[in-house]
């Protein structure tokens, strides 16, 4: 792909999945400047870049992926303007209540990473509802990251560990939002950008990164199929020779 950058890394997991990718990260970036592009309101952006999203789910079951996480809010979102904000909340509501019954009914389990109780009780309920309609589906988790931050997730998972004995890097990842799910191989970035933005830092540590001038609005299913083929393409050393 023109303009894709690719870093590699170490210790993953191996095993399953295409090309032996088991979990795959999204930081979706992009929508506000494809509107720009096409001198439309922001609101469009994040409409076209929903729909990205439920391409990208509907076209994923055939990858053989175990974990799909993506990164739809982080804790410093919160400084947009309001207006952004209480948009981006209607479009995950809307979401929601549109997409569950089908994500259900193709046995993917919902799990949300973050602080997810500051969107407030009407949020709260629905997401809580996702996660509990389809805590025992098994064909592929779809981790949400809403309200996230990496920096404060390391943080609460090392206070947490601190209180249970000595900390160790096993025992906080223990306390890790992502703790139920693989290891992470391999995380995408679109719209150009070249940084991780507080997304996913410790899980990330040996992970293969891949970076793309495409904005998220754009990005296929078949973008994501490119990506993984590199990823194995890639001898992982995980620190070694």
């Amino acid at each position: 792909m023109t303009g894709a950058v690719a870093l590699s890394g170490g210790p993953g997991s191996g095993g399953a999945g295409a090309l032996g990718v088991r979990h795959v990260a999204i930081i979706m970036d992009g929508n506000g400047r494809w509107a720009k592009q096409r001198f439309l309101p922001h609101a469009i952006g994040h409409q076209r870049g929903g729909e990205a999203v439920r391409k990208l789910i509907r076209g994923v079951k055939d990858m053989g992926l175990e974990a799909l996480t993506l990164y739809a809010f982080s804790s410093e979102n919160w400084r947009r303007p309001a207006d952004e904000v209480s948009h981006l909340m209607a479009l995950m509501k809307r979401f929601i209540l549109s997409d569950l019954d089908e994500i259900a009914a193709h046995g993917v389990r919902i799990r949300i990473i973050g602080d997810y109780h500051a969107f407030g009780p009407e949020m709260v309920a629905l997401l809580e509802d996702a996660m509990a309609r389809t805590a025992h589906n098994r064909v592929m988790t779809l981790a949400v990251a809403l309200n996230y931050g990496s920096q404060q997730e390391i943080a609460r998972a090392a206070t947490r560990a601190a209180e249970k004995g000595p900390i160790t890097p096993e025992a906080i990842e223990a306390e890790l939002y992502t703790s139920d799910l693989p290891p992470l191989d391999l995380l995408i970035r679109t719209s150009g950008e070249v940084r991780l933005s507080n997304f996913l830092l410790w899980q990330a540590a040996y992970a293969e990164m891949w970076f793309t001038d495409v904005l998220w609005p754009d990005f296929t299913p078949d973008h994501l199929r490119e990506a993984i083929e590199a990823f194995g393409q890639r001898e992982r050393r995980f620190g070694g020779r």
